[in-house]
């Protein structure tokens, strides 16, 4: 299994974490983690050359 999936499985797992939370500072907590877990997933994509960089317009 590649790095960037083990990263969208913790991702999976804090969403389903955020979907049970308490109270609202826990979902906003959890919603946080899962955000950076798939900024996580994507990078390593791009590190492991699976998606291409992202063109910047330069003015």
């Amino acid at each position: 299994m590649k790095q960037s999936d083990h990263f969208r499985e913790n991702a999976e797992n804090c969403q389903r974490l955020a979907e049970r939370a308490d109270d609202h500072p826990s979902y906003l907590r959890y919603k946080r983690m899962e955000d950076a877990w798939l900024s996580l997933a994507n990078e390593q994509d791009w590190l492991d050359g699976e998606t291409p960089p992202i063109a910047v317009a330069v003015a």
